[in-house]
């Protein structure tokens, strides 16, 4: 039951259950005001869901870092050792499993940038400071813009990443890349160099009426009151460019690259695909301010399936629902929030399990621009054709 009881509602149709049922279309999520409140939502939630352990929290880091120390004294004392052949063939290996654990690394940073790691703010910025600059991400200038997406999910004016353009918006070139090759090269950009791009140059992220970027303490993003922080975000990540400068003369570039480089390179690829995956899809609405409430906002996303990588990434992926409606709760109870609040939101719960490549495809060749569909002129939906 919950804290408060749990309200009757419709069987949650998933996109994944559409397709089952043969009806051929993705069906759009509801856009009409709820039946139900944030509070409601939250009644049906145990209320152990929303306690942060500090204990508990601390064993993931914990976990992790274990994972990264083992992979990295691997591939560091026995790669060497192998046949050429095999050399060739561990190192991709490592690559890719050293970069999806520090991508759970990085979701760990991000639930202290949301005050859902313990009941300690300082601790949770502490840490998210710590393990963010570790990965190149400045801490606090994240944790700010991040927190403006959070109160603006779905808005096309106010929201902070991944904005649709209407289509009298997009770039005179865009035409030219809706194909399979223009596709193709997008999707690369996208995810190799997508993350600096944004945190540099606010690509992808809402307009302001000045050059905006995460470094700049003076910058639009941030108000005055933030401003020292954003420093310090700056120091961190000075720091650690220092400190691998550092490991560069001792150890050498390339040996730097392989160990660091290419895993880094594979956290922000995954970090932007998931976010991508997260906001981005056929069935989900947006809004102008004319529409645009909080509720609606932050359930115009969607829960995705990873499989294996849903445990490494911490729940972040198949829990997003829950993660926009509650953000400061632990990720180690959004599994049964989740579970515990599809019954009360019925339709308006989105779950696609399409596996990721797929999905990343067809939302690259079906979700280009936004426009308004039907009565409805506030409500804008993903349109795929020029």
């Amino acid at each position: 039951m919950g804290a408060g009881g749990r309200r009757v509602s419709a069987p949650t149709m998933t996109v994944t259950d559409e397709k089952k049922n043969g009806a051929g279309a993705i069906k759009k999520a509801p856009y009409s005001k709820p039946p139900f409140t944030v509070g409601e939502i939250k009644k049906a939630i145990p209320p152990h869901c929303f306690k942060r352990s500090l204990i508990r929290s601390f064993s993931y880091v914990v976990y992790d870092l274990f994972f990264v120390s083992l992979f990295y004294y691997i591939a560091t004392a026995y790669f060497h050792l192998l046949p050429s052949p095999y050399k060739y063939l561990a190192w991709p290996v490592y690559w890719i499993v050293q970069g999806c654990v520090c991508t759970g690394v990085w979701v760990i940073a991000h639930e202290c940038g949301h005050h859902a790691f313990s009941d300690y703010q300082w601790v949770d910025d502490i840490v998210g400071l710590v393990l963010h600059s570790a990965l190149m991400v400045p801490y606090f200038s994240w944790k700010y813009s991040h927190r403006r997406h959070h109160s603006n999910t779905g808005s096309l004016e106010r929201d902070e990443v991944f904005v649709p353009k209407k289509k009298s918006e997009m770039a005179w070139y865009s035409k030219y890349l809706n194909n399979p090759v223009g596709r193709m090269i997008t999707l690369i950009v996208t995810l190799t160099l997508g993350w600096p791009l944004y945190l540099v140059f606010n690509v992808s992220g809402r307009p302001y009426d000045r050059f905006a970027c995460h470094y700049d303490p003076y910058g639009p993003i941030y108000n005055d009151r933030e401003r020292l922080q954003i420093y310090i975000s700056d120091v961190g990540v000075i720091s650690m460019a220092y400190l691998l400068y550092k490991v560069a003369l001792a150890k050498g570039l390339a040996w730097l690259v392989c160990v660091y480089g290419v895993p880094l390179l594979i956290v922000n690829g995954f970090l932007v695909l998931i976010t991508y995956l997260q906001h981005t899809h056929p069935a989900l609405p947006h809004y102008d301010s004319s529409e645009w409430d909080w509720l609606r906002g932050a359930l115009a996303t969607v829960d995705r399936d990873y499989g294996i990588l849903n445990k490494v990434f911490h729940n972040i992926t198949d829990t997003h629902v829950a993660h926009h409606l509650f953000s400061t709760m632990p990720h180690y109870h959004a599994m049964e929030a989740t579970k515990a609040i599809k019954p009360l939101l019925g339709e308006y719960y989105q779950f696609d399990d399409t596996p990721f490549v797929k999905a990343m495809w067809r939302e690259a060749k079906e979700c280009l621009y936004v426009e308004p569909e039907g009565e409805k002129a506030g409500v804008f939906w993903y349109q795929n054709k020029f």
